[in-house]
């Protein structure tokens, strides 16, 4: 897998501090440098394009995007995807207009991947009259959206959207997490409560949709001690591009943690940041070292690898 990401001048100093331990001692031509990252080979040119290559690459690159995004959000983010490449040259992203222009109700989550905050999962309900509104409103390109446009935009569609949420704490999710609950159990679950709330609202819809994080088998098996499982779910890859109810089930999502995230900073003094990047790592540092390691729990994922770097650190610090 190579995927490629822009990165804007401040991103690019921040890369070569952090790899500058790791670098390979060759570099290709226009290139700052080349370094090794567990899996992934990570190459800077001097363009600001930042290539990730290997089977971890989408995890590497995760951590930098929501670098770029932090220190530049009003910037969109710049990425290409051989592998998206390839399926879109196979097979473009195909939106079932029976489905699309239909009543629905989607769901989706934000947060499972942030160390900091909370997992918020929403369920909403568009109507087919709804469906001009949205459009108009840029819905269809969720995931592009910055912070800024999202605080903007959501506010007029939960005035219009029925929708519900549910806010998994950090403490909450501690204790949940073990063995026998990984990430996409807790995920399956808040889904499926979302999901039940809103159906139990009666609104008339065609399809229920969720964004196909497990094979359906899987999803249901997360949910056999589950006493109230809905089942006819019509499961879809880039759901949020395929459905507009899952496309507002996604900015709602994260409106909502947006909005945690700016109240925890605020009740902590500090700006808590998002994504599990090198950045937050740094806080993670700060933060152990004023209030002790165990106030980690009430703001954090502690099965995150975030953790044992902080570990780590706070061995080092003693």
């Amino acid at each position: 897998m190579t995927i490629t990401l822009k990165v804007s001048e401040n991103t690019k100093q921040k890369m070569i501090e952090y790899f500058k331990d790791k670098r390979r001692p060759k570099t290709p031509p226009y290139a700052i440098f080349q370094a090794d990252e567990a899996d992934t080979v990570v190459t800077l040119y001097e363009s600001g394009k930042a290539v990730f290559q290997g089977i971890s690459a989408d995890i590497d690159v995760a951590i930098w995007r929501d670098v770029e995004r932090r220190l530049n959000p009003n910037k969109p983010i710049e990425e290409t995807n051989s592998k998206d490449k390839k399926k879109k040259e196979k097979f473009k992203i195909k939106v079932d207009p029976k489905i699309y222009n239909a009543n629905t109700i989607g769901s989706d989550e934000v947060g499972t991947g942030d160390y900091f905050g909370p997992i918020v999962v929403t369920s909403a309900y568009v109507k087919k009259e709804d469906i001009k509104f949205l459009e108009e409103l840029g819905i269809k390109d969720s995931k592009k959206l910055t912070d800024e446009k999202v605080l903007e935009i959501v506010p007029k569609i939960i005035d219009r959207i029925p929708y519900n949420s549910i806010i998994l704490t950090n403490q909450e999710y501690n204790q949940k997490y073990n063995e026998n609950m990984n990430m996409n159990k807790i995920k399956a679950v808040l889904h499926n409560k979302v999901l039940l709330n809103l159906i139990n609202e009666n609104h008339p819809y065609d399809y229920v949709i969720v964004d196909e994080f497990a094979k359906p088998y899987v999803y249901y098996n997360y949910l056999k001690d589950v006493p109230n499982v809905f089942r006819k779910i019509t499961f879809l890859i880039k759901a949020e591009s395929k459905s507009l109810s899952v496309a507002c089930a996604s900015l709602i999502s994260r409106y909502i943690f947006i909005k945690e995230m700016n109240k925890l900073s605020k009740d902590w003094g500090i700006e808590l940041p998002k994504g599990a990047g090198p950045n937050v790592d740094e806080m993670g540092y700060q933060i152990v070292q004023k209030y002790g390691f165990d106030k980690l729990k009430e703001i954090a994922k502690l099965n995150f690898k975030n953790t044992e770097k902080i570990k780590n650190y706070k061995k080092e610090a003693n």
